[in-house]
């Protein structure tokens, strides 16, 4: 059985067990949160259910509230004139565990 999920504006494909990596949810280590918005469904039985068919909900635990990403540089230099300018950024995640869909 597994559902396809909608968490902090990503789709992910989700089944009981698994462990995921989400864009940074607020809570800390051991909360339980849900998510209600499951744009479709696989139950058992092989029967899929899209849409506003799919009336299911994804329970999760948070593992790990903050884990950081690997680092993205963003430079940017415009030859012969001097200008060089170096960004960079690391990620927040959220790890979680699906307990339950149903």
């Amino acid at each position: 059985m597994f559902a396809i999920v909608k968490i902090a504006g990503q789709q992910f494909k989700v089944q009981e067990g698994q462990n995921l990596f989400v864009p940074h949810i607020t809570g800390k280590s051991g909360d339980k949160v849900e998510f209600a918005d499951v744009l479709s469904f696989v139950d058992g039985d092989g029967k899929l259910s899209l849409g506003k068919d799919a009336k299911a909900v994804v329970k999760a635990e948070i593992v790990n509230e903050l884990v950081k990403g690997d680092k993205v540089i963003a430079f940017k230099m415009k030859r012969r004139k001097g200008f060089r300018k170096k960004h960079g950024h690391r990620t927040q995640y959220t790890q979680i565990k699906i307990e339950s869909i149903a």
